[in-house]
């Protein structure tokens, strides 16, 4: 089987923090991995003081910036097809819930969800994918973009299944599965308790397990991906992510402390289709995992 996985994400370095190692893995494989990012990241904080001339509320150039972080990110993860959904500049960044940008006419929270789907169908009936991963309809922890960029992965999804919508599009196609991104509840628990057994002290481990907001419950996981073979590949495409990542602390310490099971594997939740973990076997261990072309 022709395997094509297609990622829809909300902004630049969101692909590498939940789904990095996986893009890395099947694209080494042969797979054809594409991803969609829906925004370019122009309301981001920006870490490194030297580029803070680039902020939104300054020269307003962080998304281009940001464009070029991407470019260097997917080349550390082999990945050579990533598009933004409508072109450059088609959708701005929303900023943080209740923030003055989530007003602005142009910006992905406020944009119509028939036109933003319409934009991911003809990439969809392009690249044909029987997996699209994107995230749960809570955006992982309710960042307004990445609601948004659940809405339209999976209004896209039905609109490009249909033979009558928009023919001029392309010829209709099946997803087989749509996954949402996961990260179980307790390898953080188990990641938070190691920090702290070390003595560090941070925002992260500060953090109540039960209510963190992009922990997913276990019994909700579907799927494990090891990605650990390709785990230099993932830190080194977060490293790209410059303006937005530090991976020396915070959540990226669970790299020292629990290791290939908080960064090395990357977990899932089967949202569309029939899951097909190996007879006796807890997880999936292939997004692709019961389809047949």
């Amino acid at each position: 089987m022709d395997r094509r996985l297609l990622l829809v994400h909300a902004h630049p370095d969101d692909e590498c923090i939940a789904t990095g190692g996986t893009m890395a893995s099947y694209a080494a494989d042969g797979v054809r991995v594409t991803l969609v990012t829906c925004t370019l990241g122009e309301e981001g904080e920006i870490l490194l003081p030297e580029l803070s001339h680039l902020a939104s509320d300054q020269e307003d150039a962080l998304g281009e910036h940001r464009r070029g972080e991407l470019a260097a990110a997917m080349a550390e993860l082999g990945v050579t097809d990533f598009r933004l959904l409508g072109g450059p500049g088609r959708y701005r960044d929303s900023g943080m819930m209740g923030t003055p940008s989530n007003d602005r006419p142009d910006c992905f929270w406020r944009a119509d969800l028939l036109d933003a789907a319409t934009e991911l169908v003809p990439v969809i009936r392009e690249v044909r994918p029987q997996v699209v991963v994107t995230y749960d309809d809570f955006g992982g922890y309710g960042h307004p973009d990445h609601i948004q960029a659940h809405r339209v992965a999976h209004y896209a999804v039905t609109l490009a299944a249909s033979p009558t919508f928009r023919r001029d599009l392309g010829p209709a196609w099946q997803v087989a599965k749509v996954y949402w991104t996961a990260f179980p509840r307790s390898i953080i628990r188990s990641g938070i308790e190691a920090l702290k057994a070390r003595g560090v002290e941070n925002d992260f481990t500060a953090m109540d397990p039960d209510n963190i907001p992009f922990a997913c419950d276990d019994d909700l996981v579907t799927t494990a991906i090891d990605t650990e073979r390709h785990l230099p590949n993932k830190m080194a495409a977060l490293k790209a992510h410059g303006t937005q990542v530090t991976v020396d602390g915070g959540f990226f310490a669970l790299a020292d402390s629990v290791g290939t099971q908080a960064f090395g594997t990357e977990y899932y939740r089967l949202a569309v289709g029939t899951p097909a973990p190996a007879e006796g076997a807890r997880f999936e261990t292939d997004l692709f995992a019961g389809i047949e072309e």
